[in-house]
């Protein structure tokens, strides 16, 4: 999980992409980079840390230009982090290339090896996001004739990505001397939505991992990118698109509405709030089905993203709705922060429990997942310890028992609570008097329910059907092996640094 925007202006855009990274932060917290281009030269700052802590004015003077593209990083596939890493990357052949990503390459080590005794390209870091943009250096040089490039030859050159590339990826990218490109796998699994701008100058264009970014910087949405689909923008402002893909099948990530994304999102015509409100609906239903007996008292979220789910849960129920936890707004995103023993160390910073809304009482805990239970423990000790009499825990998700291998960090079944347990044995581990999971099918309702259009999701963490067929189980060995040697690296390592470039153009 990863944001990415990419930005055509009339005017400087350093700050709209740097706007548009402070509103995709939740994304990614390790690392930042910005890349634009201005009189033949392509400039870059990228750091590991936050927005905020990566840019500074003296790095903000320096991105000069009317378009870029921007990203915000956390690592995936059990990947260490290296400030090498940070993103967008560059490579300067065939015309120069700037390149950022949101997903991941289920194959490569494949295109890795390919490279090295095919294409003669070499790979300088080990994320698969260089990989893919050597695939597309590659692919356009293929392409082109006498090295000019044109609408025709990168369009055809992403085409010769989808049929090499395998796995989850949404793309930003910048090509010297063009314009701005943007493309989506062919099952659309990453979310990329379009957005345009009038102006007295002329019309801007904005793509980003979510409509969010596009809301608040005053573009309206176009579209999404649709699985398979390349999007180019000149550097004029001319926009022209095609389908790039042999075979599509519209499978977006489920977890995108469950967690991933803001509330305020619209992604594949699917508002994620109201995605939210609908798996309240439907929990609510199973409880009232399945555990009629518990004695509720109050019904109190997991702040932020299980809110409005617990709204529409405990109205569906007639039970009383309470605030009973406080968050610490300053403290990164739980979930996406390497390494167990920061995350449980983050979980009492992160949020304390209001004790008036806990003692004596008998209090449904809801929260949007339970991914390896570090959290969920933290917080039911914490309803304990505030007095809380009894304490049910409700998931508006399925259990998560399967790796994911499409961009999210949940790469090892061995972290997985739900992975080799029954219900029963993780309501014990957690601490739970009573646990009640979301049923699958329920969750893919209430998505549905937004957008009928969308009939299949990508639900590989909760069912283990990977919808690109190619996730092997010596696949998942691997990247069982990797993630239990990144973290050690992570343990070891402190590495923090930052990289800014002034890069000039292949074709200057």
């Amino acid at each position: 999980m990863c944001g990415i925007l990419g930005v055509v202006a009339t005017n400087a855009v350093n700050q709209l992409l740097y706007d548009g990274l402070q509103v995709l932060q939740h994304r990614g917290q390790d690392a930042a980079g910005i890349a634009t281009e201005d009189g033949g030269r392509f400039h870059m700052h990228k750091s590991s840390g936050m927005v905020r802590d990566v840019f500074r004015t003296r790095n903000m003077r320096n991105l000069n230009g009317n378009w870029g593209i921007a990203h915000c990083r956390y690592p995936t596939a059990g990947s260490a982090y290296n400030a090498a890493e940070a993103q967008p990357f560059y490579v300067n052949s065939p015309f120069g290339l700037m390149l950022a990503h949101n997903g991941n390459l289920t194959n490569a080590e494949q295109l890795k090896h390919d490279m090295f005794l095919q294409d003669l390209r070499h790979i300088n870091t080990n994320s698969d996001s260089e990989v893919l943009l050597n695939v597309l250096a590659h692919e356009l040089q293929a392409a082109s004739t006498k090295y000019l490039v044109d609408a025709e030859a990168i369009f055809k050159a992403v085409a010769g990505v989808h049929r090499r590339v395998q796995g989850a990826y949404a793309v930003v990218a910048m090509i010297a001397g063009y314009g701005l490109l943007a493309f989506r796998d062919p099952y659309g699994i990453r979310p990329l939505v379009i957005g345009r701008n009038e102006t007295p100058e002329g019309p801007e264009y904005m793509v980003a991992s979510e409509s969010v970014a596009l809301d608040t910087l005053g573009f309206k949405i176009l579209r999404d990118v649709e699985p398979g689909e390349a999007v180019l923008i000149d550097r004029a402002g001319n926009f022209i698109s095609r389908q790039c893909a042999e075979r599509t099948i519209h499978s977006p990530c489920i977890f995108e509405y469950v967690y991933l994304a803001r509330p305020d999102s619209l992604m594949d015509g699917i508002s994620v709030y109201e995605t939210r409100v609908k798996m309240g609906e439907f929990l609510a239903d199973k409880i009232r089905h399945t555990m009629p007996h518990l004695e509720i008292d109050a019904v109190i979220p997991i702040p932020d993203s299980s809110r409005h789910a617990a709204m529409e849960l405990a109205a569906r129920l007639e039970l009383p709705y309470r605030e009973g936890f406080v968050k610490n707004r300053y403290i990164g995103r739980t979930f996406i922060m390497p390494g167990q023993a920061v995350r449980r160390k983050s979980v009492r910073q992160k949020l304390n429990a209001i004790a008036q809304e806990f003692r004596g009482k008998k209090v449904l805990l809801v929260d949007d997942s339970i991914v390896r239970g570090t959290t969920s423990h933290e917080i039911i000790t914490m309803a304990r310890e505030a007095g809380a009499k009894k304490v049910y825990f409700a998931s508006a998700s399925p259990p998560v028992r399967y790796p994911n291998v499409y961009g999210i960090d949940m790469p090892s079944r061995s972290e997985l609570i739900a992975a080799f347990r029954s219900d029963e044995e993780i309501c014990q581990e957690i601490g739970a008097d009573a646990l009640i999971y979301q049923d699958l099918d329920a969750l893919k309702a209430a998505v549905r329910a937004i957008n009928p259009a969308i009939t299949q999701f990508d639900c590989s963490c909760f069912d283990g059907i990977y919808v690109t067929g190619n996730v092997s189980a010596e696949y998942l060995e691997g990247i069982e092996a990797a993630r239990g040697q990144s973290l050690k690296q992570l343990a070891d390592d402190g590495d923090s640094g930052q990289l800014d470039l002034n890069l000039t153009l292949a074709n200057d």
